[in-house]
């Protein structure tokens, strides 16, 4: 229900949300989520799960709002690191899994913050499949300039 309301919701809206690990904030909270959609089943009323899923994503983004106060040394490591990608993958296109073996990361988290996010937002690198970014097939290339 949570990756529904994603989707069809929140993604189309704002594609920023479509990068919201939305199982992930959603397992961390499994006790309420289950709680939450119990009462909304009985009540035949939505409004507990929004607010609850809304909680989730506002909290999930205040938290990154919060690493991106970064010192200038974490930023220049960041820019080092979007170098190292880019070389990685050169004239390629290719997943994350594939990015992260040749970068030598297993920490898809930490692949994610500081390479793949970072070059996105930055315009160097682009999604294959945009409109889906967390599909099971995306891949990644260099924007050509």
């Amino acid at each position: 229900m949570g990756r529904m309301w994603q989707t069809l919701f929140l993604y189309k809206w704002k594609p920023i949300f479509g990068w919201l690990p939305i199982e992930t904030l959603i397992k961390e909270r499994q006790d309420q989520y289950y709680e939450t959609l119990g009462e909304c089943d009985r009540d035949a009323n939505s409004t507990k799960f929004i607010e609850f899923s809304l909680q989730a994503i506002y909290d999930a983004l205040m938290e990154i709002s919060l690493s991106e106060q970064v010192t200038e040394q974490v930023t220049v490591q960041v820019s080092e690191q979007v170098k190292k990608l880019l070389m990685i993958i050169g004239n390629e296109t290719l997943s994350t899994k594939e990015l992260m073996e040749r970068i030598g990361i297993i920490h898809r988290p930490t692949f994610r913050k500081n390479y793949l996010i970072p070059a996105i937002k930055q315009g160097l690198i682009e999604m294959t499949i945009p409109y889906k970014p967390s599909s099971s097939k995306q891949k990644y290339r260099k924007v050509k300039q």
